[in-house]
């Protein structure tokens, strides 16, 4: 029967057992970062494919430097460690991979050095974050964006995420699907948990890696599924507010959102208000690829077999 389980303190335990204490650190100041992986069912086949696995985890590791956190593991030992866990649940659904690099340590006092830390790791069924289908209306946040010199936003910090838990907010009470954020120079940036392209005159364009956005895993998808697949290019510049406005096409990418079509932001209509045919297609190549259905993107999906499926 399927089961939702961690890894916590170099253990496998189902996850209702996976506990931290009220004291620590990186409950009580931030102090952890983390991943999201996706594991998406293909019924045909009854596998489940992690998405990018090996990648998510380089990031990590990145991640677990700017906040001085000790992850030994390499990013191959974490994948498997991470495959195994997935196949212990038995899940024939989409299924969300939450990987934390954390504090452990239960110390009162800001700073992150001299504390011991530990890897957490569990599974979860997750289905739809946005609906893909109908496309996102969206809103231009009232909350900047934090800069790199602030928190970097190509760690992922938890502790950032309450900036973009203030966007989300103030867009879903303001009747909106999402928030798109701008930097402190009021370039656009990301929304709260997803970077974001416009296509204009047949082009591609994306705030660059450098404009306070994550380095995203789902973003390099899609550019180089529009590059090999649609001959589209993508040039990474800022992007002004007013560009939104008119843009022919606007999607967002992110392991939670996958590629989702925007159709509206700040009460305009993008294009023509329907899911552009660039954005369209794009969706249907990123879908067939998490699944493992295009045979030249394979590398990119590690497969899961549940073990309940595999002894019928």
């Amino acid at each position: 029967m399927p089961q939702a389980m961690a890894y916590i303190r170099k253990e496998f335990v189902p996850l209702s057992e996976a506990k931290v204490g009220v004291m620590t650190h990186a409950f009580n100041y931030g102090t952890a970062c983390f991943e999201g992986i996706r594991g998406n069912w293909n019924s045909d086949d009854r596998t489940l494919y992690l998405f990018r696995v090996r990648e998510h985890y380089e990031r990590l590791k990145n991640s677990a430097k700017v906040l001085l956190i000790d992850l030994p593991q390499s990013a191959d030992e974490l994948a498997d460690l991470t495959t195994r866990l997935v196949g212990m649940c038995d899940f024939e659904e989409d299924v969300y991979i939450r990987p934390i690099a954390y504090k452990s340590g239960e110390v009162v006092g800001v700073r992150l050095h001299n504390i011991d830390s530990d890897l957490l790791v569990f599974v979860t069924p997750f289905g739809a974050y946005l609906d893909t289908s109908r496309g996102a209306r969206c809103c231009t946040s009232s909350w900047r964006r934090v800069a790199d010199t602030g928190i970097p936003a190509r760690a992922k910090v938890t502790g950032i995420y309450v900036n973009s838990a203030l966007a989300k907010s103030e867009a879903v009470l303001n009747g909106f699907d999402e928030a798109i954020m701008l930097d402190e120079s009021g370039h656009v940036s990301e929304g709260s948990g997803e970077n974001l392209f416009i296509l204009r005159k047949g082009r591609l364009i994306t705030p660059p890696v450098y404009g306070d956005v994550l380095e995203g895993i789902t973003r390099d998808t899609a550019i180089t599924l529009a590059r090999e697949e649609l001959g589209v290019e993508t040039e990474e510049r800022p992007i002004d507010r007013s560009e939104l406005y008119i843009a022919d096409e606007v999607f967002m990418t992110g392991t939670a959102a996958h590629l989702t079509p925007v159709v509206e932001i700040d009460h305009r209509p993008v294009g023509d208000g329907q899911i552009g045919p660039v954005a369209g297609r794009l969706q249907e190549l990123y879908f067939d690829a998490v699944t493992g259905r295009l045979p030249k993107y394979r590398h990119w999906c590690t497969p899961v077999s549940p073990r309940v499926a595999a002894a019928q």
